[in-house]
Protein backbone atom coordinates (compact mmCIF):
# COMPACT_ATOMS: atom_id res chain seq x y z
CA UNK A 1 0.00 0.00 0.00
CA UNK A 2 2.13 3.72 -0.98
CA UNK A 3 2.13 6.08 1.51
CA UNK A 4 -0.91 8.49 -0.42
CA UNK A 5 -3.24 5.18 0.55
CA UNK A 6 -1.93 4.74 4.18
CA UNK A 7 -2.73 7.98 4.76
CA UNK A 8 -6.04 7.64 4.05
CA UNK A 9 -6.61 5.14 6.01
CA UNK A 10 -4.98 6.65 8.33
CA UNK A 11 -7.21 9.71 8.21
CA UNK A 12 -9.94 8.25 10.63
CA UNK A 13 -7.37 7.46 13.12
CA UNK A 14 -5.75 10.78 13.33
CA UNK A 15 -8.88 12.63 14.97
CA UNK A 16 -8.77 10.12 17.30
CA UNK A 17 -4.79 11.80 18.11
CA UNK A 18 -5.70 15.20 17.48
CA UNK A 19 -8.21 15.12 20.71
CA UNK A 20 -5.23 14.23 22.53
CA UNK A 21 -2.96 16.81 21.20
CA UNK A 22 -5.53 19.80 21.04
CA UNK A 23 -6.89 18.99 24.26
CA UNK A 24 -3.60 18.61 25.97
CA UNK A 25 -3.69 22.40 26.03
CA UNK A 26 -4.48 24.07 29.30
CA UNK A 27 -4.75 20.64 30.80
CA UNK A 28 -8.26 19.74 28.95
CA UNK A 29 -9.97 22.25 30.51
CA UNK A 30 -13.15 22.25 28.05
CA UNK A 31 -16.50 22.87 27.81
CA UNK A 32 -19.32 21.55 29.92
CA UNK A 33 -21.34 20.19 26.97
CA UNK A 34 -18.55 17.78 26.42
CA UNK A 35 -19.79 14.69 27.01
CA UNK A 36 -17.93 12.51 29.97
CA UNK A 37 -20.10 11.16 32.76
CA UNK A 38 -20.94 14.51 34.53
CA UNK A 39 -24.16 12.90 35.79
CA UNK A 40 -22.30 10.48 37.72
CA UNK A 41 -24.17 9.60 41.55
CA UNK A 42 -22.20 10.52 44.25
CA UNK A 43 -20.66 7.32 44.94
CA UNK A 44 -19.16 6.40 41.93
CA UNK A 45 -18.27 2.27 43.04
CA UNK A 46 -20.59 0.00 43.49
CA UNK A 47 -17.83 -2.07 44.71
CA UNK A 48 -15.82 -2.22 47.84
CA UNK A 49 -14.63 0.99 48.17
CA UNK A 50 -11.11 -0.14 50.22
CA UNK A 51 -10.83 -2.65 47.55
CA UNK A 52 -10.85 -0.39 44.45
CA UNK A 53 -8.51 1.91 42.88
CA UNK A 54 -10.70 4.67 40.95
CA UNK A 55 -8.75 6.64 38.44
CA UNK A 56 -10.57 9.71 36.66
CA UNK A 57 -9.78 10.83 33.29
CA UNK A 58 -10.22 13.31 31.46
CA UNK A 59 -12.14 11.77 28.44
CA UNK A 60 -13.98 8.27 27.40
CA UNK A 61 -11.57 6.22 25.74
CA UNK A 62 -13.09 5.37 21.98
CA UNK A 63 -10.87 2.24 21.34
CA UNK A 64 -9.65 -0.23 23.41
CA UNK A 65 -7.75 -1.90 20.75
CA UNK A 66 -4.36 -1.37 21.19
CA UNK A 67 -3.22 -1.84 17.39
CA UNK A 68 -6.00 0.59 16.22
CA UNK A 69 -5.40 3.17 18.89
CA UNK A 70 -4.22 6.68 18.53
CA UNK A 71 -5.05 8.46 21.78
CA UNK A 72 -3.53 9.50 25.29
CA UNK A 73 -6.27 8.99 27.09
CA UNK A 74 -6.34 4.98 26.03
CA UNK A 75 -3.02 4.30 26.70
CA UNK A 76 -4.37 4.86 30.12
CA UNK A 77 -6.54 1.62 29.89
CA UNK A 78 -3.92 -0.42 28.39
CA UNK A 79 -1.70 -0.12 31.33
CA UNK A 80 -3.85 -2.11 33.14
CA UNK A 81 -4.72 -4.67 31.15
CA UNK A 82 -2.31 -4.94 28.12
CA UNK A 83 1.77 -5.63 28.59
CA UNK A 84 4.44 -4.47 26.03
CA UNK A 85 7.01 -6.75 25.01
CA UNK A 86 9.56 -3.82 26.36
CA UNK A 87 8.53 -1.43 29.39
CA UNK A 88 10.44 1.50 29.96
CA UNK A 89 11.97 3.20 33.41
CA UNK A 90 11.53 6.85 34.73
CA UNK A 91 14.24 7.50 32.77
CA UNK A 92 13.08 6.09 29.90
CA UNK A 93 15.21 3.44 29.03
CA UNK A 94 14.20 -0.35 27.78
CA UNK A 95 13.63 -2.42 30.74
CA UNK A 96 12.09 -5.86 30.39
CA UNK A 97 7.82 -6.51 29.95
CA UNK A 98 6.60 -9.68 28.26
CA UNK A 99 10.33 -10.35 26.48
CA UNK A 100 12.29 -11.24 29.78
CA UNK A 101 15.70 -10.07 27.37
CA UNK A 102 16.77 -9.14 23.96
CA UNK A 103 20.28 -9.40 21.63
CA UNK A 104 20.91 -6.99 19.12
CA UNK A 105 23.24 -8.11 16.75
CA UNK A 106 26.61 -5.70 15.82
CA UNK A 107 25.05 -4.38 12.26
CA UNK A 108 21.35 -3.57 14.39
CA UNK A 109 19.66 -5.58 12.10
CA UNK A 110 18.75 -8.83 14.07
CA UNK A 111 16.58 -8.46 17.09
CA UNK A 112 16.28 -11.65 19.65
CA UNK A 113 13.39 -12.12 22.22
CA UNK A 114 13.83 -14.26 24.79
CA UNK A 115 9.95 -14.00 26.37
CA UNK A 116 8.88 -14.79 29.82
CA UNK A 117 7.48 -18.32 30.62
CA UNK A 118 4.41 -19.50 31.82
CA UNK A 119 1.92 -15.60 30.43
CA UNK A 120 -1.55 -16.54 30.01
CA UNK A 121 -4.06 -13.92 28.17
CA UNK A 122 -7.35 -13.29 30.04
CA UNK A 123 -8.54 -16.08 27.98
CA UNK A 124 -6.84 -18.49 28.67
CA UNK A 125 -4.53 -18.28 25.37
CA UNK A 126 -0.81 -18.96 26.28
CA UNK A 127 1.32 -16.18 25.55
CA UNK A 128 4.17 -17.38 23.20
CA UNK A 129 6.35 -16.71 20.04
CA UNK A 130 3.41 -17.69 17.93
CA UNK A 131 1.16 -14.89 19.99
CA UNK A 132 4.03 -12.13 19.11
CA UNK A 133 4.07 -12.94 15.52
CA UNK A 134 0.55 -12.64 15.21
CA UNK A 135 0.52 -9.66 16.67
CA UNK A 136 3.11 -8.36 14.78
CA UNK A 137 1.06 -9.75 11.54
CA UNK A 138 -1.99 -8.02 12.84
CA UNK A 139 -0.44 -4.95 13.17
CA UNK A 140 1.53 -5.28 9.31
CA UNK A 141 -2.20 -6.36 8.13
CA UNK A 142 -3.19 -3.63 5.52
CA UNK A 143 -6.75 -4.48 5.97
CA UNK A 144 -6.52 -3.63 9.63
CA UNK A 145 -5.02 -0.43 8.60
CA UNK A 146 -3.43 -0.19 12.05
CA UNK A 147 -1.44 3.80 12.53
CA UNK A 148 1.08 2.26 14.68
CA UNK A 149 2.33 0.27 11.56
CA UNK A 150 4.98 2.62 11.07
CA UNK A 151 6.91 1.05 14.29
CA UNK A 152 6.92 -2.17 12.29
CA UNK A 153 7.61 -1.19 8.75
CA UNK A 154 11.09 -2.07 8.45
CA UNK A 155 10.76 -5.93 9.85
CA UNK A 156 11.99 -7.63 6.58
CA UNK A 157 11.46 -11.36 7.84
CA UNK A 158 9.88 -12.62 11.29
CA UNK A 159 10.52 -16.36 12.78
CA UNK A 160 9.80 -18.32 15.82
CA UNK A 161 12.88 -20.42 17.08
CA UNK A 162 11.14 -21.79 19.81
CA UNK A 163 8.49 -21.66 21.84
CA UNK A 164 9.83 -18.80 23.68
CA UNK A 165 12.48 -16.87 21.85
CA UNK A 166 11.10 -14.97 18.40
CA UNK A 167 13.59 -12.95 16.46
CA UNK A 168 12.73 -9.97 13.61
CA UNK A 169 15.32 -9.21 10.76
CA UNK A 170 15.04 -5.74 9.73
CA UNK A 171 16.05 -4.55 6.17
CA UNK A 172 18.06 -1.74 8.16
CA UNK A 173 19.16 -0.57 10.67
CA UNK A 174 16.21 1.43 12.97
CA UNK A 175 17.20 2.67 15.93
CA UNK A 176 13.67 3.57 17.47
CA UNK A 177 12.90 0.14 17.12
CA UNK A 178 12.79 -1.04 20.85
CA UNK A 179 11.29 2.32 22.28
CA UNK A 180 8.15 1.67 19.67
CA UNK A 181 7.91 -1.90 21.39
CA UNK A 182 7.73 -0.25 24.77
CA UNK A 183 4.07 1.93 23.04
CA UNK A 184 1.17 0.16 21.46
CA UNK A 185 3.31 -1.65 18.61
CA UNK A 186 4.73 -4.00 21.61
CA UNK A 187 1.27 -4.76 23.11
CA UNK A 188 0.20 -7.76 22.74
CA UNK A 189 -4.00 -8.94 22.71
CA UNK A 190 -4.77 -12.40 22.37
CA UNK A 191 -4.93 -13.99 19.12
CA UNK A 192 -7.81 -16.18 20.09
CA UNK A 193 -9.94 -13.44 20.79
CA UNK A 194 -9.02 -11.39 18.13
CA UNK A 195 -10.11 -14.28 15.59
CA UNK A 196 -13.40 -14.45 17.54
CA UNK A 197 -15.89 -12.37 15.24
CA UNK A 198 -18.30 -12.15 18.95
CA UNK A 199 -15.84 -10.13 20.48
CA UNK A 200 -15.25 -6.30 19.76
CA UNK A 201 -11.53 -5.75 21.20
CA UNK A 202 -12.41 -1.96 20.65
CA UNK A 203 -14.65 -2.06 23.49
CA UNK A 204 -13.66 -5.82 25.30
CA UNK A 205 -10.24 -5.58 25.76
CA UNK A 206 -8.38 -9.03 25.70
CA UNK A 207 -4.97 -8.90 27.25
CA UNK A 208 -1.71 -10.25 29.71
CA UNK A 209 -2.35 -7.72 31.77
CA UNK A 210 -2.61 -7.52 35.72
CA UNK A 211 -6.40 -6.29 35.76
CA UNK A 212 -9.20 -8.07 33.43
CA UNK A 213 -12.23 -6.51 32.10
CA UNK A 214 -15.56 -7.28 33.26
CA UNK A 215 -17.35 -3.84 32.17
CA UNK A 216 -18.09 -0.65 29.94
CA UNK A 217 -20.35 1.98 30.25
CA UNK A 218 -20.33 4.33 27.31
CA UNK A 219 -19.62 7.84 28.49
CA UNK A 220 -19.36 7.16 32.10
CA UNK A 221 -16.61 4.39 33.37
CA UNK A 222 -14.99 0.92 32.42
CA UNK A 223 -14.63 -1.78 35.68
CA UNK A 224 -11.85 -4.54 35.77
CA UNK A 225 -11.03 -6.86 38.07
CA UNK A 226 -7.75 -8.29 39.22
CA UNK A 227 -6.43 -10.84 36.81
CA UNK A 228 -5.94 -13.91 39.40
CA UNK A 229 -3.66 -16.06 37.13
CA UNK A 230 -1.47 -12.79 35.91
CA UNK A 231 2.43 -14.37 36.06
CA UNK A 232 3.95 -11.22 37.69
CA UNK A 233 3.18 -9.47 41.09
CA UNK A 234 -0.47 -9.31 41.84
CA UNK A 235 -2.08 -5.89 42.51
CA UNK A 236 -2.74 -4.79 45.90
CA UNK A 237 -6.52 -4.28 45.45
CA UNK A 238 -8.92 -6.50 43.78
CA UNK A 239 -11.08 -3.90 41.58
CA UNK A 240 -9.74 -0.98 38.96
CA UNK A 241 -12.32 1.48 37.71
CA UNK A 242 -11.91 4.16 35.12
CA UNK A 243 -14.58 7.55 35.14
CA UNK A 244 -14.21 9.87 32.57
CA UNK A 245 -14.82 13.70 33.60
CA UNK A 246 -14.09 15.61 29.85
CA UNK A 247 -14.98 18.75 32.78
CA UNK A 248 -11.80 19.87 34.56
CA UNK A 249 -13.99 21.43 37.81
CA UNK A 250 -15.79 17.97 37.97
CA UNK A 251 -12.77 15.98 38.19
CA UNK A 252 -11.16 17.49 40.04
CA UNK A 253 -14.10 18.14 42.53
CA UNK A 254 -14.55 14.32 42.30
CA UNK A 255 -10.83 13.80 43.74
CA UNK A 256 -11.09 16.45 46.15
CA UNK A 257 -14.09 14.40 47.53
CA UNK A 258 -12.76 10.94 47.99
CA UNK A 259 -14.71 9.89 45.23
CA UNK A 260 -11.72 9.76 42.69
CA UNK A 261 -8.25 8.15 44.25
CA UNK A 262 -6.05 9.76 41.05
CA UNK A 263 -6.53 11.76 37.96
CA UNK A 264 -4.36 11.81 34.75
CA UNK A 265 -4.98 15.34 33.73
CA UNK A 266 -5.51 18.31 35.70
CA UNK A 267 -6.01 22.07 34.41
CA UNK A 268 -3.20 24.39 35.45
CA UNK A 269 -5.46 27.07 37.68
CA UNK A 270 -6.08 24.07 39.57
CA UNK A 271 -2.57 23.18 40.43
CA UNK A 272 -2.18 25.75 43.87
CA UNK A 273 -5.45 24.76 45.58
CA UNK A 274 -4.68 21.01 44.89
CA UNK A 275 -0.68 21.12 46.17
CA UNK A 276 -2.40 22.90 49.38
CA UNK A 277 -4.60 20.53 50.26
CA UNK A 278 -3.26 18.28 52.52
CA UNK A 279 -5.32 15.07 51.53
CA UNK A 280 -3.70 15.14 47.90
CA UNK A 281 -0.69 14.49 47.17
CA UNK A 282 0.83 15.99 44.02
CA UNK A 283 3.20 14.26 41.14
CA UNK A 284 5.14 16.18 38.79
CA UNK A 285 7.19 15.66 35.80
CA UNK A 286 8.82 16.78 33.07
CA UNK A 287 6.69 16.24 29.63
CA UNK A 288 8.48 14.73 26.90
CA UNK A 289 6.25 16.26 23.76
CA UNK A 290 5.79 19.77 22.31
CA UNK A 291 2.86 22.62 21.82
CA UNK A 292 3.16 25.39 19.38
CA UNK A 293 1.52 26.44 15.86
CA UNK A 294 1.31 24.59 12.52
CA UNK A 295 1.58 27.38 9.53
CA UNK A 296 0.96 26.30 6.55
CA UNK A 297 3.98 27.43 4.21
CA UNK A 298 2.18 26.65 1.12
CA UNK A 299 -0.14 29.46 2.05
CA UNK A 300 0.76 33.07 1.81
CA UNK A 301 2.41 35.44 4.16
CA UNK A 302 3.97 32.06 5.25
CA UNK A 303 5.41 30.62 2.59
CA UNK A 304 7.86 33.56 3.27
CA UNK A 305 10.53 32.71 5.28
CA UNK A 306 11.61 35.72 6.93
CA UNK A 307 7.93 36.27 7.63
CA UNK A 308 7.73 32.89 9.80
CA UNK A 309 11.17 33.63 11.67
CA UNK A 310 9.47 36.96 12.60
CA UNK A 311 6.50 35.24 14.27
CA UNK A 312 9.63 33.03 16.36
CA UNK A 313 10.44 36.11 17.84
CA UNK A 314 6.96 38.03 18.26
CA UNK A 315 5.76 35.74 20.80
CA UNK A 316 6.33 35.77 24.42
CA UNK A 317 7.19 32.09 25.83
CA UNK A 318 7.73 32.38 29.31
CA UNK A 319 4.48 34.95 29.42
CA UNK A 320 2.96 32.17 27.99
CA UNK A 321 3.99 29.69 30.39
CA UNK A 322 3.45 31.85 33.22
CA UNK A 323 -0.29 33.29 32.09
CA UNK A 324 -1.76 30.50 30.66
CA UNK A 325 0.02 27.52 32.57
CA UNK A 326 0.87 28.83 35.97
CA UNK A 327 4.24 27.96 35.52
CA UNK A 328 3.77 24.52 35.01
CA UNK A 329 5.40 24.53 31.07
CA UNK A 330 8.56 25.15 29.54
CA UNK A 331 9.53 27.35 26.73
CA UNK A 332 10.34 25.76 23.54
CA UNK A 333 12.29 26.13 20.63
CA UNK A 334 12.73 22.60 19.14
CA UNK A 335 9.97 19.26 19.40
CA UNK A 336 12.63 17.97 21.77
CA UNK A 337 12.09 18.68 25.53
CA UNK A 338 14.66 19.89 27.81
CA UNK A 339 14.50 15.94 29.59
CA UNK A 340 15.29 14.81 26.06
CA UNK A 341 19.15 13.55 25.03
CA UNK A 342 18.18 15.03 21.64
CA UNK A 343 17.68 18.79 23.01
CA UNK A 344 20.00 20.93 22.08
CA UNK A 345 21.55 23.14 24.85
CA UNK A 346 22.78 25.52 22.03
CA UNK A 347 19.27 27.00 21.25
CA UNK A 348 18.59 29.20 23.84
CA UNK A 349 14.89 30.87 24.26
CA UNK A 350 14.89 34.01 22.83
CA UNK A 351 13.56 37.04 24.14
CA UNK A 352 10.19 38.52 22.55
CA UNK A 353 12.00 41.15 20.04
CA UNK A 354 9.18 43.52 19.03
CA UNK A 355 12.08 45.38 16.81
CA UNK A 356 13.76 42.50 15.26
CA UNK A 357 10.96 40.91 14.28
CA UNK A 358 9.61 43.72 12.79
CA UNK A 359 12.51 44.31 11.01
CA UNK A 360 12.42 40.56 9.57
CA UNK A 361 8.82 41.62 8.50
CA UNK A 362 9.85 44.85 6.84
CA UNK A 363 12.72 42.53 4.92
CA UNK A 364 10.21 39.92 3.47
CA UNK A 365 8.59 42.56 1.18
CA UNK A 366 4.91 41.17 2.44
CA UNK A 367 2.69 43.75 2.31
CA UNK A 368 -0.81 42.01 3.75
CA UNK A 369 -0.19 39.82 6.96
CA UNK A 370 -3.88 39.15 7.52
CA UNK A 371 -4.20 35.36 9.05
CA UNK A 372 -6.49 33.24 10.78
CA UNK A 373 -5.27 31.27 13.62
CA UNK A 374 -7.53 28.15 14.15
CA UNK A 375 -7.82 26.67 17.57
CA UNK A 376 -10.11 24.16 19.63
CA UNK A 377 -13.17 25.41 21.87
CA UNK A 378 -11.96 25.41 25.09
CA UNK A 379 -11.29 28.47 27.50
CA UNK A 380 -7.58 27.59 28.13
CA UNK A 381 -7.03 27.58 24.16
CA UNK A 382 -9.44 30.76 23.84
CA UNK A 383 -6.63 32.82 26.51
CA UNK A 384 -3.75 31.09 24.22
CA UNK A 385 -5.63 32.49 21.42
CA UNK A 386 -5.86 36.03 22.71
CA UNK A 387 -2.76 36.44 24.25
CA UNK A 388 -1.24 35.34 20.98
CA UNK A 389 -3.42 37.65 18.82
CA UNK A 390 -2.11 40.71 21.23
CA UNK A 391 1.77 39.50 20.52
CA UNK A 392 1.46 39.15 16.98
CA UNK A 393 -1.14 42.32 16.01
CA UNK A 394 1.79 44.13 17.73
CA UNK A 395 4.66 43.74 15.11
CA UNK A 396 2.03 44.17 12.52
CA UNK A 397 0.41 40.84 11.88
CA UNK A 398 -3.12 41.18 11.74
CA UNK A 399 -4.86 37.87 13.77
CA UNK A 400 -7.99 36.53 13.10
CA UNK A 401 -9.08 33.61 15.76
CA UNK A 402 -11.22 31.09 14.73
CA UNK A 403 -12.34 28.26 17.05
CA UNK A 404 -12.92 25.23 15.78
CA UNK A 405 -14.56 21.98 16.45
CA UNK A 406 -11.89 19.28 16.77
CA UNK A 407 -13.20 17.25 13.86
CA UNK A 408 -13.43 19.63 11.27
CA UNK A 409 -9.70 21.02 12.30
CA UNK A 410 -8.68 17.39 11.14
CA UNK A 411 -10.53 17.91 8.02
CA UNK A 412 -9.09 21.46 7.03
CA UNK A 413 -5.57 20.31 8.66
CA UNK A 414 -5.50 17.58 5.78
CA UNK A 415 -7.01 19.21 3.34
CA UNK A 416 -4.11 21.86 3.66
CA UNK A 417 -7.20 24.64 4.29
CA UNK A 418 -5.78 26.85 6.94
CA UNK A 419 -3.40 29.48 7.64
CA UNK A 420 -2.45 28.97 11.11
CA UNK A 421 -3.51 26.07 13.56
CA UNK A 422 -2.90 25.08 17.53
CA UNK A 423 -1.55 21.76 17.25
CA UNK A 424 1.17 19.86 19.35
CA UNK A 425 2.19 16.65 20.36
CA UNK A 426 2.10 14.67 23.71
CA UNK A 427 5.72 12.80 22.67
CA UNK A 428 7.03 9.78 21.90
CA UNK A 429 9.89 7.73 24.13
CA UNK A 430 12.64 7.96 21.17
CA UNK A 431 13.15 11.40 19.88
CA UNK A 432 12.55 10.28 16.35
CA UNK A 433 8.30 9.81 17.38
CA UNK A 434 8.58 13.61 17.62
CA UNK A 435 10.68 14.95 14.58
CA UNK A 436 10.28 12.29 11.95
CA UNK A 437 6.53 11.98 11.02
CA UNK A 438 5.80 16.07 12.09
CA UNK A 439 9.14 17.64 9.99
CA UNK A 440 9.83 14.90 7.13
CA UNK A 441 8.56 16.33 3.59
CA UNK A 442 6.46 12.97 3.29
CA UNK A 443 5.16 12.03 6.55
CA UNK A 444 1.56 11.61 7.60
CA UNK A 445 1.73 15.03 10.55
CA UNK A 446 3.63 17.38 8.11
CA UNK A 447 0.71 19.55 7.71
CA UNK A 448 2.96 22.93 7.25
CA UNK A 449 4.11 21.34 3.58
CA UNK A 450 7.20 22.77 3.94
CA UNK A 451 10.52 20.86 2.41
CA UNK A 452 13.73 20.81 3.22
CA UNK A 453 16.77 18.06 1.75
CA UNK A 454 19.29 18.56 4.44
CA UNK A 455 16.17 18.18 7.08
CA UNK A 456 15.01 15.48 6.04
CA UNK A 457 18.49 13.55 5.34
CA UNK A 458 19.32 14.39 8.59
CA UNK A 459 16.05 12.39 10.33
CA UNK A 460 17.11 9.55 8.15
CA UNK A 461 20.02 9.05 9.08
CA UNK A 462 19.46 9.60 12.66
CA UNK A 463 16.86 6.79 12.92
CA UNK A 464 19.16 4.57 10.91
CA UNK A 465 22.11 4.97 12.94
CA UNK A 466 22.73 3.13 16.41
CA UNK A 467 25.51 5.56 18.23
CA UNK A 468 23.25 7.46 20.32
CA UNK A 469 26.27 10.47 20.76
CA UNK A 470 25.89 10.00 16.62
CA UNK A 471 22.43 10.45 16.94
CA UNK A 472 22.39 13.38 19.16
CA UNK A 473 24.58 15.54 17.09
CA UNK A 474 21.63 14.53 13.75
CA UNK A 475 19.17 16.01 16.23
CA UNK A 476 20.91 19.21 17.34
CA UNK A 477 21.48 19.98 14.21
CA UNK A 478 17.78 19.33 12.88
CA UNK A 479 16.29 21.66 15.88
CA UNK A 480 18.81 23.73 14.17
CA UNK A 481 17.11 23.87 11.05
CA UNK A 482 13.46 23.75 12.00
CA UNK A 483 14.24 26.52 14.07
CA UNK A 484 15.78 28.55 10.95
CA UNK A 485 13.05 27.38 8.91
CA UNK A 486 9.82 27.97 11.04
CA UNK A 487 7.53 25.95 9.67
CA UNK A 488 6.31 25.12 13.31
CA UNK A 489 6.30 27.82 15.79
CA UNK A 490 7.41 25.83 18.87
CA UNK A 491 5.63 27.15 22.28
CA UNK A 492 6.25 25.36 25.14
CA UNK A 493 6.55 21.54 27.08
CA UNK A 494 3.91 21.20 29.01
CA UNK A 495 4.89 19.15 32.39
CA UNK A 496 2.72 16.09 33.76
CA UNK A 497 1.13 16.63 36.83
CA UNK A 498 -0.76 13.54 38.78
CA UNK A 499 -2.75 14.29 41.96
CA UNK A 500 -3.47 11.87 43.81
CA UNK A 501 -5.57 11.03 47.68
CA UNK A 502 -2.91 10.70 50.45
CA UNK A 503 -3.29 6.91 50.87
CA UNK A 504 -2.42 6.24 47.40
CA UNK A 505 1.09 4.75 47.69
CA UNK A 506 4.12 3.39 44.84
CA UNK A 507 3.21 6.01 42.09
CA UNK A 508 5.96 5.72 40.07
CA UNK A 509 6.01 8.64 37.76
CA UNK A 510 7.64 8.32 34.33
CA UNK A 511 8.27 10.66 31.48
CA UNK A 512 5.48 9.12 29.81
CA UNK A 513 2.64 10.04 32.01
CA UNK A 514 0.72 6.90 32.18
CA UNK A 515 -0.75 5.80 35.23
CA UNK A 516 0.55 2.05 36.26
CA UNK A 517 -2.06 1.02 38.16
CA UNK A 518 -0.49 -2.60 39.74
CA UNK A 519 2.44 -0.27 40.86
CA UNK A 520 -0.08 0.96 43.04
CA UNK A 521 -1.32 0.65 46.92
CA UNK A 522 -4.23 2.01 48.67
CA UNK A 523 -3.64 2.62 52.60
Amino acid sequence: MDDQMYSKKLLTTLLLTLLMVLAACGGNDQNDEAAGGEEEPEDLTNNDAEDTLVVGLDDDPPLLDPHLSTAQVESQIFKAVYETLINVDENLDPIPGLAKDWDVSEDGLTYTFYLQEGVTFHDGADFNAEAVKYNFERILDEDLGSPNASDLRLIEEMSVEDEYTFVVELEEPFAPFLSGLSHRAGQMVSPEAAEDESIDLSNEPVGTGPFQFVDRTAQSHLEFERHDDYWGDQPDYQYLEYHAFSNEDTRITNLVSGDLDIVNRVAHKDLEQLEENPEINMSEEDGIGFQGLMLNTDREPFDNQKVRQAMNYAVDREAITEVVFHNGAEPAVSPFAPSSWANNPDLEVPDREVEKAQELLEESGVEDLSFTLTVSPSPAEQQLSEMLKSMLDEVGFNVEIEQVEFGAILDRMYEGDFDIARLGWSGRVDPDGNAYSWFHTDETYNFTGSSNEQLDELLIDARTTVDQSERQEMYHEAAEILWDEAPYIFLYHENDYKPMKDNVQGFNHVPDGLIRPADLTLE
